[in-house]
């Protein structure tokens, strides 16, 4: 076991804490679709993960047909899928299956839900999923109002939708629990995709936050679950369905906000807990607080 000494160095500020033991995470990465870059998403987490200093990461790059992968998931604490359009073999299924069964952690952003539509297990797991020809079968579509979450399997419609970039504004629904804990009540994030009308089987779901998706600018016009965490056997799952980028476009990665819960979410994903504190820094309504990757990678 080994002690780590943690700076971390947000909006100016020098936090300090102690982690007892690294967490491992297998980053498994290499094709995504042609509106994502799988490359600009895996610099800004990998950097981030690095920042904290309380991971150890392994970054396996697959191709896009993948017969099998000579990984032993059991080796690490956390897997974060940064996937899309890349398919495995029911061997490798199987054994990542175990793997979350027996208490492994999954963390999975934006264009990773529409991964794998024919997956029953993957579904499970990432409770709600987008395109990849989702559609009634795939699940009830899952939204907030006033009167609580909304668990529709009447309304007929592909799963997936999102309007025209802009900034929305996360809206937290369990402020006790870890991952966002001490976060406030309601932070604008960045211009970026909104995801909604996502299907999926939507059991052992926690919902952590909200935002609402309007009309305006294309959006489904409902309050969209953008943060939550699924329930797998014994397994973790941490699912953040904001965070598009692209070649070109990182905007959304740059928002702070996005930045804590990712890592946050990461940990809570490994073990069940949070260690890493929070920055001293504000997130608010009004605008968005914004850090580069060359900030984060910074010395």
């Amino acid at each position: 076991m080994r002690t780590l000494f943690l700076s971390l160095i947000l909006c100016g500020a020098v936090l300090t804490t102690w982690a007892q033991k690294s967490i491992d995470v297998l980053y498994l990465t290499g094709h995504t679709d042609r509106y994502h870059s799988w490359q600009v998403l895996s610099e800004y987490q990998i950097a981030l993960l690095n920042e904290a200093e309380i991971f150890t990461v392994e970054k396996v790059v697959l191709p896009d047909s993948v017969a099998d992968i000579p990984v032993k998931f059991s080796d690490y604490d956390v897997v974060i899928l940064n996937v899309n359009e890349v398919k495995w073999h029911p061997r490798l299924k199987k054994s990542f299956e175990r793997y979350m069964r027996k208490g492994g952690g999954l963390v999975i952003v934006h264009e990773a839900d529409n991964a794998f539509p024919e997956w029953k297990e993957f579904n499970k797991m990432v409770a709600l999923g987008g395109w990849g020809n989702r559609a009634e079968q795939a699940g009830p579509f899952y939204y907030w109002t006033d009167a609580g979450y909304v668990t529709d399997y009447t309304s007929p419609g592909t799963a997936g939708k999102h309007g025209r970039r802009v900034p929305f504004v996360i809206n937290v629904r369990d402020t006790l629990h870890p991952i966002v804990k001490g976060l406030p009540d309601k932070w604008l994030h960045v211009d970026d995709e909104l995801y909604g009308d996502l299907r999926g089987p939507a059991r052992n779901i926690h919902v952590l936050a909200t935002a609402y998706s309007e009309t305006k600018s294309g959006g489904t016009g409902k309050e969209e679950p953008v943060l939550f965490t699924v329930k797998y056997g014994k397994g973790r799952v941490f699912h953040c369905v904001f965070g598009h980028t692209k070649k070109g476009f990182d905007k959304s990665l740059r928002n702070i906000g996005y930045q804590i819960v990712f890592v946050r979410g990461t940990e809570w994903a490994a073990t069940g807990n949070v260690t890493l504190p929070l920055p001293q820094c504000e997130l608010s309504t009004d605008k968005p607080t914004l850090r580069s990757l060359e900030q984060i990678t910074a010395p």
